[in-house]
C-alpha cells in the first residue's frame, strides 16, 4: 500500500502500565512528558491510538534466549533489583517489558497489514541495548530487534531496515542481525561512549557482511554532521537496500539540551531526520516506517523533539525528498564509503576500536 502523503493514518502505540516499571534516569515522567507535548502542539488528537498486549515470551524467544526471559520474570516477581551495574527492575518491570515489546510488534503489524501508515511507539524500558541473554543500559527486551524479528518471521516482510539515532550504539540490535543479509543496521552514535561498540569496520559478518552500517560520531558533531551521513550514506544504502519496513530506534539524548552525552543536535534535526525517513520509504513505494522510542533524558527537549518527529510523521514539514542514488548493493556503498570513512569527516586515530562478538 502507497502511503497518502496528505493525510497519513500515523498511530500511537501507548500502555499506562509501561509507567509502573522505575528506574533512574529512564523514569516514567519520559512518557507523560512526550503525551503532554503532542497534547499541546494539538498532534495528539491527530493520532490514532493503538493498546498493544503483552507480548507471549515465546515471540520475546525470536530475539532473546528463553532462559534470560524466564529469569527476568522470575527475578521481577521476587521483588527485582539489579540486572545489570546500570539496569534496575521491580516487581511491575517484566509486565512493563512484555507491554514495550508487544508495543513494537502491534505497530510493525498494523503498518505491515495496512491499517496505519506508520506509527509512533511511545514505551518503556527502551531494548537497543539488549542482547539475547542480558538486559542492560535501561534495556530489558530489545523491542526494535523483536519487531524486526517479527516482520520477518510472521510479518511478511523480506527486507527490514533498522536506523538507530541514538547517541549510543544500539550493541543488541547490531548482535542480532549481525550474520543477517535479510535486516540492515545503520547505528549513529557518539564514540568514545557507552557501551564502547559501534566502530566502522563493524560491518557483519559471513552472507551479513555489509549489512551492519555503524557511523561513529564526534563529540560536537551537530545537525550538519547528521545530515552529511543520511545524505552521502544512509540515503543510499536505504535505496539499495529496498527494505519493506523502516524501523527507527529513535533515542532523542543526543539532544544539545540532553546532559547524557555531547552530540549538540537540535530538536529540528530529530524531525528533518524522520521526514528524510518518511520521504524515503516513501519513494520506494510504501511508506511504511516505525518508529520507537530509546534514550532521552531531559523531559523538556525530549519532548520537544518527539513533536517534530511527530509532524514529520504526519507530513506537516515540507522539504525536498532525499536525492536518487546509483549505488548497486549496499556492500558496495559499506566498502566504498564507510570503510574509506569518505561519508564523514572522521580523522584517523580519533576513536578506539571496542567490538562485541554477537551472542547468537
Amino acid at each position: 500500500m502507497t502511503a497518502d502523503r496528505r493525510r497519513p493514518r500515523v498511530g500511537l502505540v501507548y500502555h499506562e502500565d509501561c509507567l509502573k516499571h522505575e528506574d533512574w534516569p529512564e523514569r516514567p515522567e519520559r512518557l507523560p512528558a512526550i503525551l503532554e507535548g503532542l497534547r499541546q502542539t494539538g498532534l495528539l488528537e491527530r493520532l490514532i491510538p493503538v493498546t498493544p498486549d503483552p507480548l507471549p515470551e515465546e515471540t520475546v524467544a525470536l530475539v532473546h534466549r528463553l532462559d534470560y526471559v524466564k529469569s527476568l520474570r522470575d527475578f521481577c516477581a521476587r521483588g527485582g533489583g539489579l540486572i545489570a551495574v546500570d539496569t534496575m527492575v521491580g516487581p511491575d518491570s517484566y509486565r512493563a517489558a512484555q507491554l514495550a515489546a508487544g508495543g513494537a510488534v502491534a505497530a510493525a503489524r498494523h503498518v505491515l497489514q495496512g491499517e496505519l501508515d506508520r506509527a509512533s511507539v511511545v514505551v518503556r524500558p527502551p531494548g537497543h541495548h539488549a542482547v539475547a541473554d542480558q538486559g542492560m543500559g535501561f534495556c530489558l527486551f530489545n523491542n526494535v530487534a523483536i519487531a524486526a524479528a517479527w516482520a520477518r518471521r510472521y510479518g511478511g516482510a523480506e527486507r527490514v531496515a533498522i536506523v538507530d539515532w541514538d547517541m549510543h550504539h544500539g550493541n543488541g540490535t547490531q548482535d542480532a542481525f549481525y550474520l543477517d543479509p535479510s535486516v540492515l543496521f545503520i547505528s549513529l552514535h557518539e564514540v568514545p561512549a557507552y557501551p564502547g561498540t559501534g566502530w566502522y569496520t563493524e560491518v557483519g559478518a559471513g552472507k551479513g557482511e555489509g549489512y551492519t552500517i555503524n557511523i561513529p560520531m564526534p563529540p560536537g558533531a551537530g545537525d550538519e554532521c547528521y545530515r552529511l551521513a543520511f545524505e552521502s550514506l544512509i540515503g543510499p544504502a536505504l535505496r539499495a537496500f529496498r527494505p519493506d519496513l523502516i524501523l527507527v530506534s529513535a533515542g532523542q539524548d543526543g539532544h544539545v539540551d540532553d546532559h547524557m552525552g555531547n552530540l549538540r543536535l537540535s530538536s529540528d534535526a530529530y524531525g528533518w531526520m524522520a521526514e528524510f525517513l518518511v520521504r524515503l520509504a516513501d519513494g520506494l513505494g510504501h511508506g511504511r516506517m516505525v518508529t520507537l522510542l530509546e534514550g532521552g533524558y531531559d523531559l523538556a527537549s525530549l519532548a520537544d523533539a518527539w513533536n517534530q518527529i511527530t509532524a514529520a510523521m504526519l507530513g506537516d514539514r515540507m522539504s525536498p525528498p532525499p536525492a536518487a542514488s546509483s549505488a548497486d548493493t549496499v556492500l558496495q556503498i559499506v566498502k566504498e564509503r564507510l570503510a574509506a570513512r569518505a561519508a564523514l569527516p572522521l580523522p584517523p586515530g580519533t576513536f578506539g576500536h571496542s567490538h562485541r562478538r554477537p551472542s547468537n
